[in-house]
């Protein structure tokens, strides 16, 4: 791992060895709302805004132990403000700008932030999802005072740098406490790569259209190439339209995606900027193996695929990148070194090679938490109840080769994995049975060609149900990528005999139901609900 003992840290220390190298830009191509002409800034220029920001927040009070929720979207600013408040000592929660109210108070009850930092544009938002005590600044304004003056300190490596909510299957979203460690070995891990994904230091480029809320984005893209001397292109969002001209204009090296993005790649039309790029691969865990040859072949890009949760960070991550060959079927590589697993049953009894069980991790030696988030902010029972014997239960189901590589093959909770987000099943079933013209709902996911998986809600109706209305009314409550794509409404759902949901059969009947065109398909309507508050 890194010298360095913070996120702060490091940066200080690439900054002050090679200020000229750039830190993070875009090009006018990629249209970014808030850089229409693009940007560039030099790890120099970058320290220096770090410096001012972090005397104000000194001033204000800021310091060791204090928790600040960042709004500013996949802004460079998002990496400013961290640096300077990790380099206090505080910790970070980044904010989902797709956000309904009910979510957004539901992450602020959870953390406990004393104040947001926003960007222009979410000001219906926070109004409507924030206490109305709890203070509020632009990215630009001097911070106003803390109501719990802290002195600067900290930057030990079991320090908390950031809370990351992500869903689970009990419901509302969990936040996962992330250290300074945490964030340095995942960086690290990324970094080293062998194979197709080596980097060479103060040359990368990086690009990732994944948001600064999310573990990859934030501990891989950033921090990594923060690492190594390397520069960050972080887009808003995947645009088709403008996707390889980003690239090429960028002089990306390294391309970070999701499993939809090449499928919508291979669908458009041949352009010359289709191989008018300098990047070497592209991390993009869950492509479509039928695709990936076909991608490659097409854009000369190699597809490096992994995995990893929240949860585990760098401690527990499988790559593809130093496999000569990607073996058929959805293999997710090699477990990283000092990386310890099992396949399980139900049980948790070892299964022989080749059959199928839930993947359980852990580090090697006497501390198996080592390098995993430090637990669920406020909820000790649900961190240790993930930990079971010594081993974090990941809820993937997944096969082991005889040559040591993994396969995932699905999940157990009740996650839906829509375009790279996790989405709890329970908690869109929660929203649905909250409104008035539904008597019963389930919620469970379904195969969909370009996002991986799609949300799938049966849906016994009540009186005045209306299918429009109901996604509507719902698009108040949650986020849109959470709506439900496909919904069917029946009778009565199947339960056990002691009246619990039967997730499996449940599954089952949606995908047959999308397969026999029985289901509503409101992926289009979904889409409209796009839009903030």
């Amino acid at each position: 791992m890194s010298e360095c003992s913070s996120p702060a840290h490091l940066f200080a220390a690439t900054a002050q060895r090679r200020p000229d190298l750039v830190f993070a830009l875009a090009p006018a191509s990629a249209r970014l709302p808030w850089a229409p002409e693009g940007f560039r800034l030099t790890y120099g220029a970058a320290e220096a805004q770090v410096a001012r920001l972090r005397a104000a927040y000194a001033a204000a009070g800021y310091g060791h132990g204090s928790r600040v929720a960042l709004m500013l979207e996949n802004r460079p600013e998002m990496l400013l403000h961290w640096m300077a408040l990790n380099g206090l000592g505080a910790s970070i929660v980044p904010l989902n700008g797709d956000m309904r109210p009910e979510e957004l108070r539901h992450q602020m009850a959870v953390s406990q932030a004393e104040l947001v930092i926003a960007a222009p544009g979410f000001e219906g938002l926070l109004a409507q999802g924030l206490p109305r005590d709890l203070p509020v600044a632009g990215m630009d304004e001097t911070p106003p005072r803390s109501r719990q003056p802290r002195a600067p300190g900290g930057g030990a490596l079991d320090d908390e740098s950031a809370l990351l909510f992500t869903s689970g299957s009990t419901g509302k979203p969990k936040a996962c406490i992330l250290s300074n460690g945490y964030f340095l070995q995942l960086a690290d891990w990324y970094v080293t790569m062998p194979g197709c994904a080596a980097m060479t230091p103060d040359t990368e480029i990086s690009l990732t259209p994944l948001p600064f809320f999310h573990m990859n984005a934030l501990g891989c893209t950033a921090l990594g190439m923060i690492r190594i001397g390397g520069a960050i292109v972080p887009l808003d969002r995947f645009h088709p339209d403008r996707w390889w001209a980003s690239i090429a204009d960028s002089g990306s090296t390294i391309v970070h995606a999701l499993g939809v993005i090449p499928a919508i790649a291979l669908q458009r039309p041949a352009s010359a900027d289709d191989r008018r790029h300098k990047a070497r691969f592209t991390f993009a865990p869950g492509v479509d193996p039928v695709q990936r040859a076909a991608f490659e072949d097409r854009f000369g890009m190699t597809i490096v695929d992994g995995w990893a949760m929240t949860e585990t960070g760098g401690a527990a991550i499988t790559d593809t990148a130093g496999l000569p060959a990607i073996p058929g079927g959805r293999c997710i590589g090699a477990p990283r070194a000092g990386m310890e697993w099992r396949i399980v049953d139900e049980a948790g009894r070892n299964l022989p090679v080749g059959e199928a069980g839930e993947l359980v991790v852990r580090t090697a030696g006497p501390e198996p938490r080592s390098g995993f988030f430090s637990g669920y902010l406020g909820d000790e029972t649900a961190t240790e109840s993930a930990w079971t014997e010594g081993w974090f239960h990941t809820g993937d189901v997944m096969r082991a080769d005889a040559q040591g590589l993994l396969y995932f093959v699905d999940r157990r909770k009740s996650i839906i994995r829509r375009s790279g987000e996790n989405i709890s099943a329970l908690e869109v079933e929660q929203a649905l049975l909250a409104d008035p013209s539904v008597e019963t709902a389930a919620v469970t996911p379904v195969t969909d060609a370009l996002r991986e998986e799609e949300v799938f809600a049966f849906v016994v109706a009540g009186t005045g149900f209306d299918p429009d209305a109901l996604l509507s009314r719902l698009a108040q409550r949650l986020s849109y990528h959470k709506l439900p794509g496909w919904l069917m409404c029946v009778t009565e759902l199947p339960v056990s005999a002691t009246q619990k949901l039967q997730r499996g059969e449940i599954r089952a009947l949606a995908q047959a139901a999308v397969a026999n065109g029985q289901a509503l398909d409101l992926r289009r309507a979904k889409g409209t609900q796009r839009k903030k508050p």
